[in-house]
């Protein structure tokens, strides 16, 4: 059975927006998609690139805050889904080039 986070991508689409939008400048994106994890268990996958500056200095006061805000907007166990965050710097991301981070 899929899990509720199929049918409101469109509201979590939103929340994301708001959340990189409150963040900012320290983050300068996120992205994410949705699918199963290594335990077939329903996930997002949420992908976020921090300025230089707070992946330097201050990166798990940053990470905190972008993992709380995400869970603040959006009920994980409401949409069915398990969050993981994975977090880059921008340098890193230039370097790597990876489509799905940009």
């Amino acid at each position: 059975m899929l899990p509720a986070a199929v049918s409101q991508r469109e509201k979590i689409r939103e929340e994301v927006r708001e959340v990189e939008a409150a963040l900012r400048p320290d983050v300068v994106s996120i992205r994410y998609n949705i699918g199963e994890d290594w335990a077939d268990r329903w996930a997002i996958f949420f992908r976020i690139v921090l300025s230089d500056d707070a992946a330097k200095n201050r990166l798990r006061q940053v990470a905190n805050n972008v993992e709380w805000r995400l869970a603040e907007h959006l009920d994980f166990d409401a949409l069915g889904v398990h969050a993981y965050h994975n977090f880059r710097s921008e340098s890193e991301q230039a370097a790597s080039r990876e489509e799905a981070w940009a």
